[in-house]
């Protein structure tokens, strides 16, 4: 069994600052160790239930904050910036399942602890078929397009709640509750990492079941409204081929696609576009 790990670092347990996951800042080195733990807590529990293959794609700011020889499960690992499917970066359909690991919410959840949905400095919702998603809901499409289900995601509550319309099938390890965007009452890492642990098992184990996984209850054609934090950073959006502008409100834009993993691509050139603007 084949598992695809895509972690971020904002959703684990005991991070609550910008400071505490920017390379380059004083305490991310102790940081980046609780989400290596979080990482290999995921796959030691995956492993429990059976899975015996491991990628995972580093999907946090520069995507190099894991230390590859210290990944359990002699699990591949995915690095470095540039990537054309961003997030979902070496997902396709020999997987069995996906994991979001060290997920967080997005920019209109709240409370959610370093709630952002891709660009912070130019995004401020983003609803996938009328509900509000963050990013684990908007890479449940890659998931959709190469057949693969998602079951488990790990963060805050937040972030739980907000992949459910999506992926009601996954499993889910809360290690924090938000109390604002800047603080949260985390588990102890040790306590954070065994749940990890055994939600991740228990996703496996379901998974070798006679039933098989939901894939993402996404409805196709899929329509992404993206709502931009002002009307210049909308209007260049709509430069991209697939995006429109939408009727009656200048801050946002659509996109419709019937391809998932093509209404994804178009999202992360929108992302970049717009993300070396709003700097």
């Amino acid at each position: 069994m084949k598992i695809f790990i895509s972690s971020d670092m904002e959703g684990t347990a005991g991070v609550v600052d910008w400071s505490q996951c920017r390379p380059g800042q004083p305490e991310y080195d102790r940081y980046r160790g609780l989400l290596q733990a979080e990482v290999n807590a995921a796959i030691e529990g995956a492993r429990t239930g059976g899975a015996r293959e491991f990628l995972v794609n580093d999907s946090h700011s520069t995507m190099a904050n894991l230390h590859p020889e210290q990944l359990a499960g002699r699990a591949r690992y995915l690095s470095g910036r540039h990537k054309p499917l961003y997030m979902m970066q070496g997902l396709d359909s020999s997987f069995d399942a996906v994991f979001f690991v060290s997920y967080h919410g997005s920019m209109s959840g709240s409370p959610a602890t370093l709630s952002h949905t891709y660009n912070p400095l130019a995004i401020s919702e983003v609803r996938l078929n009328g509900v509000v998603a963050g990013e684990s809901g908007i890479n449940a499409l890659v998931a959709l397009g190469h057949g693969v289900p998602v079951l488990l995601v790990t963060g805050d509550r937040t972030t739980a709640e907000e992949l459910r319309p999506f992926c009601p099938g996954a499993m889910s390890a809360v290690v924090k509750e938000s109390v604002s965007r800047f603080s949260a009452d985390s588990l102890h890492p040790e306590d954070a990492r065994e749940e990890i642990r055994t939600a991740a098992r228990r996703a496996v184990k379901a998974l070798t079941s006679s039933a098989p996984a939901p894939l993402p209850a996404i409805e196709l054609p899929a329509t992404l409204t993206v709502r931009m934090r002002n009307p210049d950073l909308a209007e260049m959006a709509t430069w991209i081929n697939g995006v429109a502008a939408h009727p009656g409100d200048p801050c946002t834009v659509t996109l419709t696609d019937e391809d998932p993993i093509r209404l994804y691509r178009t999202f992360v050139t929108v992302v970049l576009l717009t993300r070396g603007i709003a700097e």
